[in-house]
């Protein structure tokens, strides 16, 4: 059994983190200030191997030891990071800086925006991205960009264990039905009747991963051998325009929502796709899940807000 924290365990991907690492009979400490985490998404985890505590890891400096601790402490979806810049920013670099000097084998979620708007096509950990400094995503952007660099060097420097993964779009139960991202939109929209938004022609493009493949992909980089200490991409490599996605969810959904069209947000990528070429070889991981059947267990769970 090992004894495990969750920085920012409350949140989507963080409760089926914990849930998961649970099931593997390890001692599970979920750590999250409730910003955008939601006890709802932890309720049935508490036991005797799990703890939550109700703290704010950007102002936590002395955290205790633990045998890993993995760093998903900080919003992730636009409107979420951009109610409060410094803070999301704030909380990308002390958070970080916080769970690596706990002195355990330290896990970093960071994300597919380090490559910004990219010009390279699918995206390989090499490329070093199209970024805008200034924009207004770029408080999640670059804070994220800063968090690996810390983790880097306190590697380089202190010789500390770190694991980095790059995520792409995540989605799946636990998700917000009012988050802002994509796929709760587009469901939530459905469910309601309301029209679909689709911002600019709907050609813009991503890529889907369904979060239980997300989850065995962390625990999978988390064991890997210490001498993988730079970034993995890890996401869905199966790429769907915004358009597509709104007509599989309103079929899914046997909506009768109409599809409208709205300006398209400053800094918005026109296209993301991981290379994980990386994680296949090096982890021996790829999704397992198509993006018809994990919109179909998101949907099953988004109804029961309706």
């Amino acid at each position: 059994m090992k004894k495990i924290l969750v920085a920012g365990g409350a949140g989507f991907l963080g409760s089926h983190l914990c849930k998961s690492l649970l099931a593997d009979g390890h001692h599970v400490t979920c750590m999250d200030n409730l910003y955008t985490g939601r006890m709802i998404n932890i309720d049935g985890l508490f036991g005797s191997n799990f703890e939550f505590k109700c703290v704010d890891i950007a102002e936590q400096p002395k955290l205790g030891w633990y045998d890993e601790v993995y760093n998903l402490a900080c919003p992730a979806s636009p409107p979420a990071y951009q109610k409060d810049p410094i803070k999301t920013f704030w909380t990308s670099i002390m958070g970080t800086k916080h769970c690596i000097h706990s002195g355990s084998k330290v896990f970093l979620a960071s994300t597919s925006e380090v490559y910004g708007d990219p010009v390279v096509h699918p995206q390989p950990e090499t490329y070093f991205g199209n970024v805008n400094t200034v924009g207004i995503r770029s408080c999640y952007d670059e804070g994220k960009r800063a968090a690996e660099t810390i983790m880097m060097d306190f590697h380089r420097q202190y010789n500390i264990s770190i694991k980095i993964a790059r995520i792409f779009n995540t989605y799946g139960p636990n998700m917000s039905a009012s988050d802002g991202r994509v796929v709760s939109n587009f469901i939530m929209q459905c469910l309601y009747g309301e029209p679909i938004t689709i911002y600019g022609d709907g050609q813009q493009t991503r890529s889907f991963c369904y979060v239980d493949d997300l989850i065995r992909g962390f625990k999978l980089l988390m064991d890997s051998d210490s001498s993988l200490v730079t970034p993995v991409n890890l996401g869905n490599p199966g790429e769907f325009t915004m358009l597509e996605l709104a007509v599989l969810v309103k079929e899914l959904t046997g909506s009768k929502s109409e599809i409208v069209f709205k300006p398209l947000p400053s800094d918005d990528p026109t296209q993301r796709k991981p290379d994980i070429s990386k994680a296949e070889r090096l982890l021996g991981w790829k999704p397992t899940v198509e993006l018809r059947e994990g919109l179909m267990k998101s949907i099953e769970y988004f109804r029961r807000f309706v």
